[in-house]
């Protein structure tokens, strides 16, 4: 059967199979396993020879590799540098000494046979976890965080893993032992000049010319010259992938390479996965099933446990900790490759080569299973046991309180600390609570709008109660109650819009904060400012504008519940406020006025003054 007949065939059952999985809840990438397995020797033996394919499936998890490479800018590598170093190296180092000593003492290996097992059995698999992340939304959450962190570390440890089967074997392998490591210092070297001469340079020569297609083709040879290189040199393709994005994570084109390689990332990756699932041999695992299943629920337990326990002692949250150990449980590619070099090393027999890699493969298989259940029984439950009630608030008479944590309460709070004002803080978010407990900081979980929690929080004592949660009407309910029964407290509300303003107005509100009213004034303020217009006309103009809105909501107070009416009165006051705007400029006489123009040459605005 040809590739492109291959090709066709796999991405056909995907757009059938994957979908449907979809519906039913289940990952993209187990669907992509699935519909591998289904079109495998082992079900419906449609593409009867996965090489092909898998070699160019391979190329996503080479793509993957470079796009996480561009990720790894020098600040972002010092800000993780905890979890990569001491979370990575710690998990590595237990979860692989685990391993080995389990392979060496249960099923007899040799000491050099049980290491080369254990250690590739603690790496995890890099594209697998980020696939799943990615799709559930949670890369950019702290466990996705420390997730990738711990994948990177593990990337980076199978470089001297690979180099040590040689030395384990007692053989010298230009590939594999010191010729190894001094081929890829040199390689890196070589990519950090050519990178900095020569790619960068060409890159702008392309994007000068227009040409966007060709933005895409440069990206595209960017990776293939460097896969073509380490394979000429014998070196793993996924490490000079890698090594080039580093090398190009500073680079003014770091996103539009992102961009251009992303889709072609997404494909191969799903291309990989049905591989992974058309090698599952599985008459293998009807020929040795407890040891498959056992061995795949093993790796998963022991992983899980051991990433579970170091995220706790590096102060993570139980939530982030659970999650975290559970999709970094599986086995990885790496464990393929290392696998496969120690069997031609002669340390693996193929007895074992093919439980192990079934292990990792069933792992992979059951891993979006178990991330799932624990997403939805485990997680929710875990939560509720920790926090079912309200906090209980002492009675600490503070002089201010501020009801709801988010963009505007947190700016708020900080200001108060720094300024040493006692306040008691409440949200009804957990994830908040414990975010900022985590830091040290007093936050209370609670309902603003039971009057029984304000009578703890100590209302009848405070001086000024900033109301700052999400929910309109809830905020309307609790600015009723403040203004019926605490007429003395000072109360400062944020509005989330128009309408919620007339609302707050209408039950006595006087202190009402429009949210982005106040940083779309700052904007429309330093707008005028680059534009050359000086500091005293431009906050003229702020505040000509910010009058005359303050009029027109005053004015649209009492037929704010007549849209035609707004409608008209707001369009009216837009027409004022150009003839009044016009008008500035052009009475004052004795005052300057603003010219702009640019220089023929340049986008640059200048600004000359002349008398009227």
């Amino acid at each position: 059967m040809s590739l492109l007949l291959q090709i066709t065939l796999f991405l056909a059952a995907s757009l059938l199979i994957v979908p449907c999985a979809k519906h039913f809840g289940i990952s993209t990438v187990l669907g992509y396993l699935i519909t591998g397995i289904l079109l495998g020797p082992s079900v419906l033996n449609i593409a009867h020879d996965a090489s092909a394919v898998m070699q160019l499936g391979d190329f996503g998890v080479i793509f993957l590799m470079f796009l996480i490479g561009l990720e790894l800018r020098p600040q972002r590598l010092w800000k993780l540098r905890q979890a990569i170093f001491i979370m990575g190296g710690l998990q590595v180092t237990l979860t692989g000494t685990i391993l080995m000593l389990g392979t060496w003492l249960i099923f007899k290996q040799s000491l050099a046979a049980s290491f080369c097992i254990g250690f590739a059995l603690a790496l995890s698999s890099t594209a697998f976890v980020l696939q799943l992340l990615n799709e559930k939304q949670q890369l950019n959450t702290s466990y996705g965080q420390n997730a990738f962190s711990v994948l990177l570390f593990q990337d980076i440890a199978a470089i001297p893993l690979l180099a040590m089967i040689p030395l384990l074997a007692g053989t010298s392998s230009t590939h594999h032992g010191i010729a190894y490591f001094a081929a890829i210092i040199a390689v890196f070297s070589g990519l950090f000049l050519f990178s900095r001469f020569v790619m960068r340079p060409f890159f702008r020569f392309v994007a000068r010319s227009g040409a966007s297609e060709l933005l895409t083709a440069v990206a595209l040879f960017i990776v293939l010259s460097t896969v073509l290189l380490m394979d000429i040199l014998g070196i793993s393709t996924t490490l000079g992938a890698f090594l080039t994005g580093v090398l190009l994570a500073d680079s003014e084109f770091r996103h539009e390479l992102e961009s251009n390689i992303a889709p072609f990332k997404g494909l191969l990756l799903g291309l990989f996965f049905m591989t992974v699932g058309m090698t599952t041999e599985l008459s293998v695992l009807f020929s040795q099933p407890l040891i498959i299943i056992g061995g795949a629920i093993a790796l998963l337990i022991i992983k899980a446990s051991v990433m579970l326990l170091i995220a706790r002692r590096y102060k993570n949250s139980w939530k982030n900790s659970i999650l975290l150990g559970t999709c970094l449980a599986q086995g990885g590619e790496f464990a393929f490759v290392v696998f496969s070099v120690a069997h031609s090393q002669n340390i693996i027999s193929n007895a074992i080569t093919q439980p192990v890699t079934l292990i990792v493969t069933l792992s992979m298989v059951l891993t979006p299973i178990l991330f799932w259940l624990v997403s939805r029984y485990v997680i929710p439950r875990f939560e509720v046991h920790n926090s079912t009630a309200f906090d209980d608030i002492p009675a600490h008479n503070a002089p201010m309180i501020i009801a709801g944590f988010g963009r505007v309460g947190q700016i708020v709070a900080r200001i108060a600390r720094l300024q040493h004002i006692p306040f008691t803080a409440i949200d009804s978010s957990l994830q908040q609570i414990h975010f900022v407990r985590q830091y040290g900081g007093t936050l209370y979980y609670g309902d603003v709008t039971q009057p029984q929690l304000l009578r703890a929080a100590g209302i009848e004592h405070v001086k000024i109660f900033v109301l700052a949660i999400d929910n309109v009407e809830d905020s309307i309910r609790t600015a009723r109650h403040i203004c019926l029964h605490y007429p003395q407290i000072k109360l400062l509300v944020r509005a989330r819009n128009r309408h919620h303003v007339h609302l707050l107005k209408d039950i006595g509100v006087v202190h009402i904060w429009r949210e982005t009213y106040l940083s779309a004034l700052g904007m429309a303020y330093q707008t005028l400012r680059e534009l050359g217009i000086d500091e005293t006309e431009a906050y003229q103009h702020i505040e000509l504008f910010r009058g005359y809105d303050e009029k027109l909501l005053a004015e649209q107070q009492s037929i704010y519940q007549d849209e035609q009416k707004v409608f008209e009165t707001h369009k009216n006051a837009l027409a004022e406020l150009e003839h009044l705007f016009e008008r500035d400029t052009a009475v004052e006489s004795d005052a300057p006025t603003v010219n702009l123009k640019r220089h023929p040459h340049t986008s640059r605005v200048d600004v000359s003054r002349k008398d009227s």
